[in-house]
């Protein structure tokens, strides 16, 4: 986790415990949504797939988990 820091002014206690509230309600939400999503599946995930060795059946191997 990356701490928070002030870099101008002189904000109160109140004004620091407003923003944590806000950062901290927002990483929770965003951790609902992730974690109601489901793990991520071949078709949903986001990171590049590597390519099938060439041959007559790499299409047969092209989604087996890697």
């Amino acid at each position: 986790m990356t701490p928070i820091q002030v870099l101008h002014g002189q904000p109160t206690p109140e004004e620091l415990a407003t923003v944590l509230a806000v950062v901290q309600a927002r990483a929770a939400a965003g951790a609902r949504q992730a974690s109601a999503s489901g793990p991520a599946t071949a078709w949903t995930s986001r990171t590049p797939r590597p390519v099938p060795a060439p041959g007559p059946h790499a299409w047969r191997t092209s989604l087996w988990p890697r």
